[in-house]
């Protein structure tokens, strides 16, 4: 009968004072001095000894000073060890002392016929187990004891090591934990090798193969390192199997097996397809756990381990299928070396519980791994790939999850172009850390879009976004901060629901928390927000976060965000005051403020820095809707190309300009606006107040009109039409000499 160790849980009496951890893994016992003393202190010396006892407590004292010294090896007490004891402890005779120098096959025999221990026995040993518990100082009281008592401890035994051997691999959360956790529960104490193979690739909920089914040796261990195979090796090379191989080595133990290979692990096949209707293909689905021995497992364990791996004799190992909620997703093999008893019915039990744990354990990592790879891939995709560059500002942002079991949330940010060279900035917060508040802001971030391109006013913005939030439901609540850019004003309007303030870090190393309208949330519906304009002049630096910067259970809102003021005013003077720090080296200076305890949030952080527009690269005109428009066009054109020194572009220029603003004449009723800005490329927008936008169209040759956009088209760098709340803009580009060269 197997033994397994009873201080899997709780203090439990332990032989030769040592014990195993949680694992089964054995601690250090006493010194085999000490288990001499132990042991011959228990064999019933009493006053008056009888003759021959001292031969016969010396024999069993060398034979407890072996068992102490195979304890303190960490390896199972070989068979027929414990049996050998028994009648030595209970004042046997001198003729009984040599039963360990017997045969194996003696030793089997004599297992079987011998009596039940006394009470004396009980009290010393008589059980050799996996790792010698119920010693000298066993758990059976003195005077207790027989077949009921041993079978009652032993079945104790066996259900305290599968309660902490599921509890370990319980722990795993993902795949590798738990193989890992499998493997160093059952070796060495229930068995002196583990092979885990698992189906690559692993299905996912209903997933069904497409394919064959193919399994991966997913992990390996064993009891101890091997020292040398060559000589066995070429010993069973040359036909001797594992018994010849014992009689040429002596007593053949767990090391010489050839079973494990220069690096250390098992040579067993590292793919293995199933063949349908194969022998493995049978076992699997069978599911139940089958000895090695048995035929079934005979024809299938080649085809799982590979043609050239040797096969345990006898029930020495167990094939164990794993079965995940819906199907077979992989298999273990169990093995125990011919030191070590055999594997019993009762063994089979152990092997199917420890299967079941593992692979319902599998099929929970499998799916957790495949959740948050979705939800990775949904915060990648909700938040921008790359951010625009647009004219007059430098951008730089940073996202950082809650945790690493919390990967997706509610927190964006975006950078919107605008007409007239600006740009929208746009930092938002949605309650939550689920599937659901990254979907709710993947909706409002793309409101927020939409409602950028119509040119609203940042307080409007904000109310469709309360109004689209209402839509939503009714508990969808989320915080904003919209701010739109003007580098040619170099002036900034904010408005804000319900976030926190943004800071200002001006050139000379001041920063300051701007005094923004705190407003509502988005989604309590039925409040107005507000909009502040603001100087930015050039060189300051905006920073725009979410509360996860600021906030945590070790400190309140306004605390974080008088430390980030502190901090990006710290982060200024160490770069100079003269030039204001590099924006990415920023970012991740203010995000070296968190501390342990302060990621309670996910964090949203887009930073802007404030270049502007020169007013010398300005050129801006009103012109009356009247048929004199496109040529006083002209005119304005040539003289600021003039005054620029870019001549060159001259008959490009005016040749786009008149036919931009020949279409706006025709359809618009109050004065019609042109701009030139000159930044790293010449710039033309031509605003009107009708509200239809231009579409390219193919003229026939017939057709008077319909040409000057195909002219844009093919003159340009790039060109576009915006509607704004009053009308709308066309714009195009043109580069500037040598800009190619410069590039």
């Amino acid at each position: 009968m197997t033994e397994y160790p009873t201080s899997q849980e709780g203090p439990q009496p332990v032989a030769s004072g040592g014990g195993t951890d949680e694992a089964g893994h054995g601690k250090a016992p006493i010194a085999a001095t000490e288990a001499v003393r132990t042991h011959a202190a228990g064999t019933g010396a009493g006053p008056a000894a009888e003759p021959g006892s001292a031969a016969a407590a010396a024999a069993s004292d060398v034979r407890a000073a072996r068992s102490a010294a195979g304890s303190a090896s960490g390896l199972p007490r070989p068979r027929g060890a414990a049996s050998a004891e028994v009648p030595a402890a209970a004042g046997a005779g001198p003729g009984q002392n040599h039963d360990n120098a017997r045969p194996r096959e003696a030793e089997d025999a004599h297992d079987a016929a011998a009596p039940a221990p006394g009470p004396g026995a009980a009290a010393t040993g008589g059980g050799g187990g996996a790792a010698g518990l119920h010693g000298a100082g066993g758990s059976a009281p003195a005077g207790g004891g027989g077949p009921d008592a041993t079978a009652a401890r032993r079945e104790g035994d066996r259900l305290r090591f599968v309660g902490a051997a599921t509890r370990r691999i319980a722990r795993g959360i993902d795949l590798d934990e738990i193989v890992l956790g499998l493997c160093r529960a059952t070796v060495p104490t229930f068995s002196d090798a583990i092979l885990v193979y698992l189906r690559d690739p692993l299905p996912v909920g209903d997933e069904r193969p497409v394919g064959p089914v193919v399994l991966r040796l997913r992990r390996t261990d064993r009891l101890r390192p091997i020292d040398d195979l060559t000589d066995i090796s070429s010993t069973i090379g040359a036909g001797m199997d594992l018994a010849g191989a014992a009689g040429a080595t002596g007593e053949l133990d767990f090391s010489q097996l050839p079973l494990v290979g220069p690096q250390g692990d098992l040579p067993a096949a590292e793919l293995c397809e199933i063949r349908p209707g194969g022998a493995l293909a049978e076992v699997l689905r069978g599911v139940r756990p089958v000895f090695g021995s048995s035929a079934a497992a005979r024809a299938a364990l080649p085809e799982l381990l590979g043609l050239d791996h040797p096969l345990p004799r006898g029930n020495r190992a167990v094939l164990a299928p794993l079965r995940g909620r819906r199907r077979v997703i992989g298999a273990a093999v169990f093995l125990r070396s011919p030191e070590r008893p055999a594997f019993e019915q009762n063994d089979l039990l152990v092997a199917a519980q420890l299967a079941t744990h593992t692979a319902l354990g599998i099929d929970k990592a499998v799916l957790y791994g495949r959740e948050a790879y979705i939800a990775d891939e949904l915060q990648r995709t909700m938040l921008p790939d790359s951010l625009p560059q647009p004219t007059g500002v430098r951008l730089a942002s940073r996202y950082l999850p809650a945790a690493e079991t919390a990967r997706v949330g509610g927190d964006w940010y975006d950078a919107i172009p605008l007409p007239g060279s600006r740009v929208a900035l746009v930092v938002g917060d949605v309650m939550g850390h689920s599937m659901t508040s990254a979907a709710i802001m993947g909706q409002l971030r793309t409101t927020a879009q939409t409602l950028a391109q119509l040119d609203l006013p940042p307080a409007e913005v904000l109310h469709h976004l309360d109004e689209q939030a209402q839509r939503l439901g009714t508990d969808r609540m989320a915080t904003c901060m919209y701010a739109v850019y003007d580098p040619v004003a170099h002036r900034i309007t904010i408005a804000n629901a319900g976030h926190p303030p943004p800071v200002l870090l001006h050139l000379g190393g001041r920063a300051e928390v701007l005094r923004v309208p705190p407003g509502a949330p988005i989604g309590v519906g039925g409040v107005d927000f507000e909009a502040v304009e603001l100087d930015a002049p050039a060189g300051a630096t905006l920073l725009l976060y979410t509360d996860g910067l600021v906030e945590s259970r070790l400190r309140d809102v306004w605390t974080g965000i008088e430390q980030l003021r502190e901090r990006l005013a710290t982060t200024a003077q160490l770069t100079g005051l003269d030039h204001p720090p590099p924006l990415e080296a920023l970012c991740d200076d203010v995000l070296d403020m968190l501390g342990p305890g302060d990621r309670d949030d996910d964090i949203a952080l887009l930073a802007a820095r404030f270049d502007g527009i020169a007013p010398s690269d300005v050129a801006y005109w009103f012109l009356d809707p009247e048929e004199t428009a496109p040529g006083r066009a002209r005119r304005f054109a040539r003289r600021a190309l003039t005054r620029w020194g870019l001549e060159e572009l001259s008959d490009s220029l005016e040749l786009l300009v008149s036919e931009v603003v020949t279409n706006a004449v025709r359809y618009a009723e109050r004065p019609v606006t042109l701009r030139l800005l000159r930044t790293d490329v010449l710039r033309c927008e031509v605003g009107d107040d009708s509200p239809q936008l231009p579409r390219q169209r193919r003229a026939r040759d017939t057709d008077e009109g319909g040409r000057g956009l195909f002219l844009v088209n093919r003159l340009a760098r790039r060109w576009g039409a915006t509607r704004l709340s009053s009308g709308k803009v066309v714009w195009f580009e043109l580069p500037l000499p040598g800009a190619g060269e410069r590039r």
